[in-house]
């Protein structure tokens, strides 16, 4: 929904950027950002009024010379065989974090569905947290880990009775969070034609300084959320309590986006609370029963490797644990170690890994500090590790994101330029379109500080031909473009059907799932939109009832999720407000 006006930027590499400099653009914030730990400020910069960042960049990103060698460039990788942007350049480049200026993925989370703008005492906080991440880096980047740098068998165990760890008993149900009760009567008043609100919860207590709420898994029978310390699922149907909460003994720190085929998830926590632990604490959940299965400890990688941070994805059968320069696979069944990525060639190091629908991608950062600098992408077999093809990036251009694995569909930045590219990829890793709409683009991205979230967007969806993005706005309707992954140009375009902005969710059954935003005096709505065809008017599917827009619309960075008919939404940041209870999840459905 419309959020009140932006206030002046705070300057500073990686800075919150209210309203960005280059006026927002693909990937940007429409409002500030949660109270997660973020870089030092630097000093304010006066905001520069160009076109925002996402506007072609005179005369557009995809006019430029592009990210991708071209036909005659050297080395052993297949390149893409058209002229124009893709001419061949000598020399590559990559940042250690992705690009920092205003705008790009990776720098700011994107626009909350609904909630607040954050307070200058969580933004104090923010920064806090922030130098006390950075002491941490400082005070254990020189440590060499003994034996055999990681080579060695990872530490993977069953717990203790494959039980879960929380003695609490399971709430039979008061409305209070825990249970399916509806003491506060959310369906009072509901309008014909409105859905129901199935239950709603609120969440755990958390430190005054917040904690994340990552992650939200739907399965079958149920709907299960990390919370500070915590893992707690919910029958999907009426919200009574699923399985007793999964307790770790510090926070959450890590895990999996997707779920696996069979309903499981890893969660990483951090090792302790000094300025010395790590996140390297991992355990797999079964989402339907709650049950541990194995868990272990990564290992730290060679100097400037550390566990510090993880990245977690699955692909198929394989959990890929990435660290700031390396990675290793495991079996998701057992936690046996599978294979080890390490430094290949002179000096390619692997900064990033996005896993789904079997296959695995790897993102590497190469020549660092030389003329040679830049990045690579590899698809990775995700048993073996095996390198199915690489494809050299051109300098100056940054990997930050993967929209989709299959087909591959890459966010591409340049920070010089100020500069962004979309680029499709066929089978076998060669160059297949690169989007060449004119317009200003705004899926939501979330925040990485120490490693690149190559699949931390949402309001985007792929299906096998189509991609379809929303145009960003400040305020009142936005539009859902779809481009053509054949030759990255626009096949239709549909606008928001009430004056709230609509972001796409997933494609089935031949339509394009959306959810419109809620307003003040309006519940959110899921239409469907046919994606061939003539006509691609938004069909209503499920209007949310107004009674309980603005608990809808106060969900912090709300992740949000369309499965078997019944929309959710939840936070992914807890502030630790004690003065009330905060929202942690709500599910609406017919």
């Amino acid at each position: 929904m419309t959020q009140p006006p932006n206030q002046p930027p705070q300057g500073g590499f990686g800075a919150p950027q209210d309203q960005p400099p280059y006026g927002g653009g693909f990937g940007a914030p429409q409002s500030p950002p949660p109270p997660a730990a973020q870089p030092p400020q630097a000093p304010a910069q006066p905001p520069q009024p160009q076109p925002g960042y996402g506007y072609p960049q005179q005369p557009g990103p995809y006019a430029q010379p592009g990210p991708y060698g071209a036909p005659g460039a050297p080395g052993p990788y297949a390149q893409p065989q058209q002229p124009g942007p893709y001419a061949a350049q000598p020399g590559y480049n990559y940042p250690q974090q992705p690009p920092q200026f205003p705008g790009a993925p990776g720098t700011v989370p994107g626009a909350p569905y609904g909630g607040k703008p954050a307070s200058k005492g969580r933004t104090a906080l923010i920064i806090g947290a922030a130098v006390a991440a950075l002491a941490v880096i400082g005070g254990t980047v020189y440590a060499v880990t003994s034996g055999d740098g990681g080579d060695k068998k990872p530490v993977a165990h069953k717990s203790d009775d494959g039980k879960q760890s929380s003695g609490d008993p399971v709430n039979p149900g008061d409305g209070s969070g825990d249970g399916g009760a509806d003491p506060e009567n959310l369906n009072a008043g509901r309008k014909p034609g409105e859905a129901k609100v199935l239950w709603y919860k609120t969440a755990p207590d958390a430190p005054g300084s917040g904690a994340d709420a990552p992650g939200m898994w739907i399965t079958g029978k149920t709907a299960v959320k990390a919370a500070y310390k915590q893992l707690v699922a919910y029958d999907v149907g009426n919200g009574n309590p699923a399985w007793n909460p999964v307790s770790f003994p510090q926070k959450i720190c890590a895990v999996t986006p997707d779920k696996s085929a069979d309903d499981k998830i890893v969660v990483a926590y951090m090792s302790g609370v000094s300025d010395r632990a790590k996140c390297n604490q991992i355990q797999q959940i079964d989402l339907n029963t709650g049950k541990k299965g194995w868990s272990g400890e990564v290992a730290d990688g060679a100097l400037f490797d550390s566990a510090i941070s993880i990245e977690l994805s699955i692909s198929g059968k394989t959990l890929m644990v990435g660290r700031s320069q390396s990675g290793t696979a495991y079996d998701l069944e057992t936690g046996h170690k599978l294979f080890d990525k390490k430094k290949y060639g002179t000096d390619c190091f692997p900064t990033a890994f996005a896993g789904g629908t079997g296959r695995l991608v790897q993102v590497a950062s190469c020549g660092a500090g030389g003329s040679n600098e830049h990045d690579e992408i590899q698809e990775l077999d995700p048993a073996s590790g095996k390198v199915k093809w690489t494809q050299p990036v051109k300098k100056g251009w940054t990997v930050a994101r993967t929209y989709s694995l299959d087909p591959l569909v890459v966010y591409l930045t340049n920070e010089s330029k100020k500069a962004w590219n979309i680029s499709t990829f066929t089978k076998d890793g060669k160059f297949r379109s690169e989007v060449k709409v004119n317009e200003k683009f705004a899926p939501r991205c979330g925040w990485a500080i120490l490693e690149r979230d190559l699949q931390g967007c949402q309001g985007v969806a792929v299906d096998g031909d189509t991609l379809y993005l929303p145009t960003d706005t400040t305020s009142g309707a936005n539009e859902i473009v779809a481009v053509s992954l054949a030759n990255g140009k626009q096949k239709w375009r549909v606008k928001s059907p009430v004056d709230e902005s609509m972001s796409p969710l997933r494609t089935e059954g031949g339509k394009l799932i959306a959810y419109v935003h809620p307003s003040y005096d309006a519940g959110g709505r899921i239409v469907s939109i046919p994606i061939s065809g003539g006509s691609h008017t938004p069909a209503k599917v499920l209007q949310n009832p107004a009674g309980t827009a603005q608990i809808e619309d106060g969900f912090f960075d709300g992740d949000v999720q369309w499965a078997d008919g019944r929309f959710f939404i939840s936070s992914t940041r807890l502030s630790g407000n004690d003065d009330s209870k905060e929202k942690l999840m709500m599910a609406f459905g017919k």
